[in-house]
């Protein structure tokens, strides 16, 4: 098997897209920050863990934030453009989302939970028929997550104009809870354990369209790789003008531009396909523990900031992830790299490449997990599994294309 020695893209720029557009998918100097920040109850936990806020030594209790991203920059174009205000109701989804697979992750699924949303906005441009479309937007999917069992009580929020600090309109979140310890899932990866992977595009059947599997990560890459000049030069509150211009709105697209869905042969206009709304694994969450243990699942891992490659924070050094068997590159993420020309290195780590959350569990507990996934119409695979690690073995191979790609 070929190893990839790409260290250039295509069209001569040094291989560094996303921080020469002042973003980070790694968020080193986030991590160094907060190195000297207690990390809870459960310090290797995919999410802080604190005690609980009733004092019950028996529970404990997790307060997460998290938001849409930038992808809020391009629904502000898109609505813009068409006058769409269905996708602020997305960006709603792309902000609860986001925190609500997290806590999936330390095992938070039947617990009631209280969800705050924050937003910031510029008020000369975000008027109240978005803010209306973003509060009810966030209730109603709300609503939906009831009908899973899923219980979240919607605590209202902050809503700052803050023209002056934000160029459009920022959306967070923060969602609490408090879950009995012994429920707790915290990362243990063994040598042997499957990897089952839950897509992240597709029709799953509790979503109304097709998912192009973007999620929240990685918009600020996916915006200026994919459309054109001109998109930015009409909406150029949509970008920091100080940035290198030879690295925005790099694409030749238009956010109307019509594509066809190779799944469906359905077309849609590229900017909404990118604003699919980040797909939640909650619903089959819900159940799986119903059936599985906690005993079975040996860690949960939200690919988000890090794509790919998230997993490498949760492994002890006796082991190594060996990913050979990903899904099929989902038409979003092929276009974006086809346009960038992004060596896949660096495409796997700033984009979830086709699957959004990962398992790592036995052999039983992973059929289990396909078959609850595939109820829910959502596609499942194992991708992999867990070996020992020699001193001079990569931490993490995935194969793609027939090349091994390491990341030490």
């Amino acid at each position: 098997m070929k190893k990839d020695q790409s260290t250039k893209e295509k069209k001569g720029v040094e291989n560094d897209l996303y921080s020469k557009r002042g973003v980070s998918s790694q968020k080193n100097e986030v991590h160094a920050a907060i190195k000297n920040l207690s990390k809870g109850l459960y310090p290797t936990a995919f999410c802080k863990i604190l005690p609980d806020i009733a004092g019950d030594d028996n529970y404990c209790t997790i307060s997460h934030a998290d938001g849409a991203g930038t992808k809020s920059a391009l629904a502000y174009a898109y609505w813009k453009e068409t006058g769409d205000l269905s996708v602020w109701k997305g960006i709603a989804v792309d902000s609860l989302v986001m925190n609500l697979d997290d806590v999936l992750c330390i095992g938070a699924t039947s617990e009631k939970m209280l969800y705050t949303l924050i937003i910031d906005r510029n008020k000369n441009l975000i008027p109240q028929e978005v803010l209306t479309a973003l509060i009810e937007g966030t209730q109603e999917f709300i609503d939906e997550l009831k009908t899973f069992g899923i219980n979240i009580a919607f605590a209202g929020g902050e809503t700052a104009d803050v023209g002056d600090l934000v160029r459009t309109i920022v959306v967070d979140g923060v969602l609490t809870t408090r879950m009995a310890r012994i429920a707790v899932i915290t990362p243990n990866i063994q040598a042997g354990d499957l990897i089952v992977a839950l897509a992240s595009f597709g029709e799953s059947y509790y979503e109304k369209d097709y998912n192009s599997g973007m999620g929240s990560n990685g918009l600020t890459s996916a915006r200026h790789d994919l459309f054109d000049k001109a998109t930015g030069q009409k909406y150029p509150d949509t970008l920091d003008p100080r940035t290198d211009q030879t690295v925005v709105y790099c694409g030749k697209h238009q956010l109307q531009t019509q594509i066809l869905i190779t799944e469906t042969r359905q077309k849609i206009s590229l900017g909404k396909f990118v604003l699919s709304p980040t797909r939640t694994y909650a619903p089959i969450f819900t159940e799986i523990r119903e059936v599985l243990n906690k005993e079975d699942l040996h860690a949960i891992i939200h690919c988000s900031g890090g794509g790919q490659t998230k997993v490498m924070k949760f492994l002890s050094p006796k082991v190594r992830v060996i990913k050979n068997n990903m899904f099929p590159m989902p038409q979003l993420f092929n276009l974006i790299q086809k346009e960038s020309g992004e060596p896949w290195k660096k495409m796997l780590q700033n984009f979830n490449c086709g699957h959004r959350m990962e398992v790592y569990c036995t052999k039983d507990a992973a059929q289990a997990l396909m078959t609850v996934a595939s109820i829910h119409g959502v596609k499942a695979r194992i991708v992999g599994k867990v070996v020992p690690r020699a001193k001079k073995d990569p931490i993490l191979t995935i194969v793609r294309g027939g090349r091994e790609i390491h990341y030490e």
